[in-house]
């Protein structure tokens, strides 16, 4: 998975990437127009694409809702410092990290080698295995095999990283499970002191489970802690 795509119009900022990521054992195409990075992400000639959100003509989360809409190659966006509206809606739409510019170099690698982990080890989720048994709790039903979440009858359609986090919880349910092992567990890498991805995937996973079941919050928030899976009364 070294075969890094970036679409980004600031040549400076690609020119410096490729500089630094090329001697780190990564293979880097760099773009400047989303038309032409679309293009390449769907091309199936690279492992991993770094996306700036600002982007000329189409954003970058119009560029990545058409690179979902046919690919689930990984995807880190790059968003502007403090803009938490821009990775909410990044993350929500289906991008796998963010990162904010600016940003040290290194960290773009620890983020990609993060991914990376992730998808070569899961292979999007394998690691639960299919033999386990299914998770019922209350009307959720899990089911590791076809990977597959109903609640009833009615299927809810998740991103890798949300069935991870909902098995996780479900498997814990009754029990808190901390951010930093959910972070770990879930996103492949450790928890930095202003990193809220995991609050994000949450947020996003209440609102397609349905916040509330029997009166109870499904996914309840457990303040410097982590989170809990209700169990119903």
């Amino acid at each position: 998975m070294n075969r890094i795509l970036v679409i980004d119009d600031d040549e400076e900022l690609c020119e410096l990437l490729s500089d630094y990521l090329t001697p780190e054992g990564f293979d880097i195409k760099a773009v400047q127009t989303p038309e032409e990075g679309l293009c390449l992400a769907l091309s199936q000639a690279h492992d991993l694409v770094v996306l700036d959100v600002m982007l000329p003509g189409m954003s970058g989360f119009d560029t990545l809702r058409h690179i979902r809409a046919k690919s689930q190659i990984p995807v880190i966006m790059l968003t502007a410092r403090g803009d938490d509206v821009d990775r909410i809606v990044g993350l929500e739409m289906g991008a796998d990290d963010y990162l904010p510019k600016p940003f040290n170099p290194r960290e773009l690698v620890a983020r990609i080698r993060a991914v990376q982990r992730r998808f070569e080890t899961r292979s999007d989720a394998e690691d639960i295995p299919r033999q386990s048994p299914s998770l019922e709790i209350g009307d959720v039903i899990l089911n590791p095999g076809p990977r597959t979440v109903k609640i009833g009858e009615k299927p809810v359609s998740l991103t890798a990283v949300e069935f991870i986090l909902l098995y996780e919880l479900m498997k814990n349910a009754g029990n808190v499970v901390k951010r930093d092992v959910l972070s770990e567990t879930v996103l492949g890498r450790k928890l930095d002191i202003f990193d809220r991805s995991i609050d994000v995937h949450v947020s996003s996973l209440r609102k397609k489970l349905g916040p509330k079941y029997q009166g109870i919050e499904r996914i309840q928030s457990i303040r410097g802690l982590g989170y809990i899976y209700s169990l119903p009364v």
